[in-house]
């Protein structure tokens, strides 16, 4: 069974950067899709950032040109580097996994991390 475990959230000033890890253990197929999403309270999970088996990614509109997805085969480890921080960034952090091709649905997914809280002042 699958595994992930993200880390690295923290609290941050507005321009500031952080680096998000998610360490996945255990193995299901050659082809799947890892992803981050985040949350605000109240709101619904909304897509950061996909990339793909063969290392295809793909951002939100809020997050391009900032944030940078990628991962690490032979360390298990899935990224996200976060430039540029603005306070609209504040959430809680999720990654995830889902076997096939990459999607944007956050249902789709069926394997998550618990979180970790990013915050950012102004």
């Amino acid at each position: 069974q699958l595994q992930l475990m993200d880390s690295g959230g923290g609290s941050v000033q507005a321009g500031g950067s952080l680096r998000l890890s998610c360490a996945f253990s255990g193995y299901r197929s050659s082809r799947y899709c890892l992803a981050w999403f985040r949350q605000v309270p109240g709101e619904e999970r909304e897509r950061v950032a996909v990339i793909s088996g063969d290392g295809g990614t793909s951002y939100a509109d809020s997050v391009k040109g900032r944030f940078n997805i990628s991962k690490d085969n032979a360390k298990n480890t899935l990224y996200l580097q976060m430039n540029s921080l603005k306070p609209e960034d504040t959430a809680m952090y999720y990654c995830a996994q889902k076997i096939g091709s990459c999607s944007y649905v956050v249902t789709a997914f069926d394997i998550w991390g618990r979180g970790t809280l990013v915050t950012v002042s102004s």
